[in-house]
């Protein structure tokens, strides 16, 4: 597939305006799906469960079954609807939304289409130059997950090119909430970054709710990045790709900054854009054609025969208006002022799309300087190398008991590095991994004198050169035995067993 030509960003920017509209998908965590009891994969007992294991008859479309609606997932979808500041519909419909795909065994989604159970909400998301915008909210619908295809033979893991596909029916009837944006316009050169910090900003009011998982690795949540350009001072929009099933913050931005791109250089050079669904490629950093955009005439849309309109009472709404955790941007400034961090501290936490994450590890037992440390330093760095988000390598649980071995002083942060890369690999817990490994600290003095002694034998001169002042030349014997320890012994009590010997005598 040859690549696209592509216009340098701040030319596209200076000749067009981008409009963008996100749709997010979120998994919730209910324990069975939307409309059959089989269990829910987006539930973390179910996870990674056998392909063809998690499936009822509804599922599977056969004859003669019935969907029953999940009641929690409707009261998950109503505190979640009010979160985004949203109406609650006093009557909502579900619909049929019919298409064939080999995913979607019914031959149509039951997905809620005139009448969502919510409409008209803002979210206040902040960016990381300090922007601050309300992005609004056209709606959020209730519906079920298809299946799962699984093309092989290919080069691509896509259909184009494979031998076969195989189909994974788990997923479908997973309980979703899409979340559908009004056309966010005036963003400019901020549109990539906008992107993503309101899928982070959906994604802690998921995680504040406990309504889903909310692992964008594992498509609990994930958003299509709709893109059009416009020239500069054109009132109308420009015709719209949509990037579908984009499932990490770090490529929702770069997709909507390729899109802007791909599209400037289309337009600038006279040619058209097609309205079309495209794939995101996380390898190239590209998107490709899928198929031609459907409008919603293309559906058939029609009421579902087979359930009733969702009429939630006004009392289970105040119930459930009254449980809603804080808005984010007040839970931000909460957590700024109980962690003591600064205002560039904070930032780099947000801005690296994981409060969730070093809150939920502060929460798990860890300092705030240790959660923020090992989330933004090492985690981050492994990510970035492997094209990934951070809260995909590990859980904060494990990041919490790895930092709580180093204040124990089981491990410095040398070996506590080598530990991080084996809860990665899933080699177990981080106490799990030091006793496989044998990586704890040596803190037996004798043990460590022993090697102090054997490092002086090589060096005869430096304790009379620590005698005479020179402290610095304790490092030569420190590096000696470090490497001697093959790096388990304790740096600091190293040195001071090493000054020890110099202020007591040999003896």
């Amino acid at each position: 597939m040859a690549r696209a030509a592509l216009m340098d960003f701040d030319e596209a920017l200076e000749r067009f305006e981008p409009v963008i509209g996100l749709e997010v998908h979120v998994e919730l965590n209910t324990k069975t799906k939307m409309f059959s009891p089989a269990p829910n994969p987006a539930h973390a007992e179910f996870h990674g469960a056998e392909p063809n294991t998690l499936v009822a008859p509804v599922d599977l479309g056969l004859p003669g079954s019935l969907p029953v609606v999940n009641g929690k997932a409707v009261r998950y979808s109503i505190s979640l609807g009010l979160a985004l500041g949203c109406s609650i519909a006093e009557s909502s419909r579900f619909a049929r939304k019919n298409y064939f795909y080999p995913d979607l065994a019914k031959n149509y989604q039951i997905s809620q289409y005139d009448e969502p159970i919510a409409y008209e909400g803002s979210v206040e998301v902040e960016l990381e130059n300090g922007r601050v915008f309300q992005v609004a909210i056209e709606r959020a619908h209730m519906e079920e997950d298809a299946g799962k295809l699984t093309h092989v033979g290919g080069a691509t893991g896509r259909i184009q090119g494979a031998e076969y596909s195989l189909v994974d029916y788990n997923r479908a009837g997973v309980p979703l909430v899409e979340i559908v944006t009004k056309p966010i316009v005036g963003a400019g050169a901020d549109a990539p970054a906008l992107a993503r910090a309101y899928v982070a900003t959906i994604r802690d009011i998921v995680l504040a709710l406990g309504v889903s998982e909310a692992r964008m690795e594992r498509g609990n949540l994930r958003c299509d990045a709709n893109v059009s350009l416009r020239p500069r001072g054109q009132e109308q929009f420009g015709t719209r790709t949509e990037t579908k099933n984009v499932n990490s913050m770090r490529s929702i931005e770069r997709a909507v900054r390729y899109e802007i791109q791909r599209q400037a250089a289309i337009l600038a050079d006279g040619g058209t854009i097609t309205q079309e669904t495209r794939h995101w490629h996380e390898d190239t950093g590209t998107t490709s054609p899928g198929r031609p955009k459907s409008d919603a005439d293309d559906y058939r849309y029609f009421p579902e025969p087979d359930l009733l309109p969702v009429v939630p009472e006004p009392a289970l709404i105040e119930e459930l208006r009254a449980a809603l955790p804080e808005p984010p941007a007040a839970r931000r400034r909460r957590l700024k002022a109980e962690w003591g961090f600064t205002d560039l501290d904070f930032q780099g936490v947000v801005n690296a799309g994981l409060l969730a994450e070093v809150a939920a590890t502060v929460a798990a037992g860890a300092t705030p300087a240790a959660a923020r440390k090992w989330w933004t330093g090492e985690l981050t760095r492994i990510a970035n190398a492997r094209g990934e988000d951070p809260a995909a390598l590990a859980e904060p649980a494990q990041v919490a008991e790895l930092a709580a071995l180093v204040d124990e002083g089981v491990l410095t942060d040398r070996l506590a590095r080598q530990v991080l890369e084996g809860v990665i690999a899933g080699e177990g817990s981080p106490r799990e991994i030091v006793d496989a490994r044998g990586l704890a600290v040596v803190s037996d003095d004798g043990a460590l004198v022993a090697a102090i002694d054997q490092a002086l034998a090589a060096q005869p001169d430096v304790l009379a050169k620590i005698r005479d002042g020179k402290v610095q030349a304790a490092g030569a014997v420190i590096g000696a035995v470090m490497k001697a320890m093959q790096g388990k012994a304790d740096a600091a009590r190293v040195r001071e067993l090493v000054l020890e010997r110099a202020s007591g005598g040999e003896g």
